[in-house]
């Protein structure tokens, strides 16, 4: 047996330990071989129903954010900094993480999740001023909920506009068992669910702003992860929204889309603003980074370009190259 299973016999052997004084169990051996069998399957099915992914939430760093209640369980909010949302899904693996940021006149909301909940619900608990949608990029897992909204910018590419079709294999393959921690919101149609097509009102491109009314967010192009992916600077702040260019897990350098030479030369771009910048914001996993893990990225992608970190298997076809506490997860040479 695996550590794990012997563990989970012996949990049910305590349980199933006789009570009579004679040391029997009360209806025979038979009925306590068979209840002590019973426990140890229950056992592991409640261990293995829950994604190893899952088992460390809820992440630290959390602790130290302020949280925002929202009427719906299926998202967690903190105000990293003032006037700025960070909307969370921690209930499925992405743990992907939407930006809510408020101005004077509008809000910016900076990707739109998986879709899974009603996003626009709790943004309308944060916020009573019109909202524009603009994604880091657009993967199904940031632009689930961009339908829903009016008001909705693009960056001008054709990766953009064929994922602005929707897809539904992408977004079956988010909602398997091993992708789900805990329970899926009430009335969600499993069967049903996709990532639906939205509406692209006006295209943008590098160093447009937008101006929230006594706010100012500037675009900054950074291709790499995909084509179209972006990042926003919040210059008179300090604060600095990464999308996927940069977030505190294994950084998906992968898929077909993905462009090395440019990704490289997004993340030194980045690298450079470091000393105008108070706060990171990512779009995965945990909200908050320093600066300085900007320099170190660069860093730490340059050393995995040299050769000189060695890879790990990791899922077929893929590999994770770790340095320091920044780790890539790319093609298998």
């Amino acid at each position: 047996m695996t550590d794990r299973v012997a563990r989970a016999a012996s949990a049910a052997q305590a349980k199933a330990k006789p009570s009579a004084p004679d040391g029997k169990a009360r209806g025979g051996k038979a009925a306590g071989r068979f209840a002590f069998i019973l426990l140890v399957s229950s056992t592991l099915f409640a261990q293995s129903s829950i994604p190893d992914w899952c088992r460390p939430l809820p992440r630290p760093e959390y602790k130290s954010l302020e949280r925002v209640p929202v009427t719906d369980p299926w998202f967690e909010v903190y105000k990293p900094a003032p006037g700025v949302f960070a909307i969370y899904e921690p209930h499925q693996a992405e743990e992907v993480i939407s930006y809510l940021i408020v101005g004077g006149k509008h809000a910016l909301l900076f990707d739109t999740g998986m879709g899974i909940s009603d996003i626009k619900k709790v943004t309308a608990e944060l916020t009573k001023l019109p909202i524009i949608v603009l994604n880091s990029h657009t993967h199904d897992d940031h632009v689930g909920g961009n339908w829903e909204f009016a008001t909705v910018y693009a960056m001008d590419t054709d990766f953009t506009r064929k994922n602005a079709q929707g897809s539904r294999e992408d977004a079956q393959a988010e909602i398997t068992p091993d992708q789900i921690c805990g329970t899926l919101p009430k009335g969600f149609d499993a069967k049903a669910y996709s990532t639906r097509p939205w509406k692209i009102t006006a295209y943008k491109h590098d160093g447009d702003r937008i101006d929230l009314g006594g706010r100012t967010l500037e675009i900054i192009t950074t291709p790499g992860h995909t084509p179209d992916a972006i990042s926003l600077i919040d210059r008179a702040n300090g604060l600095l929204l990464t999308g996927d260019t940069y977030y505190p897990a294994p950084i998906w350098l992968f898929r077909p889309e993905t462009d090395l030479d440019a990704y490289a030369a997004s993340i030194r771009r980045l690298a450079a603003l470091a000393p105008k910048i108070k706060l990171v914001l990512g779009a995965h996993n945990i909200p908050v980074a320093q600066p300085s893990i900007l320099p170190r990225l660069v860093t730490a992608f340059a050393a995995v370009r040299a050769g000189k970190v060695k890879a790990t298997p990791d899922s077929p076809g893929k590999v994770l190259y770790k340095v320091d506490n920044i780790s890539f997860l790319m093609r298998a040479p």
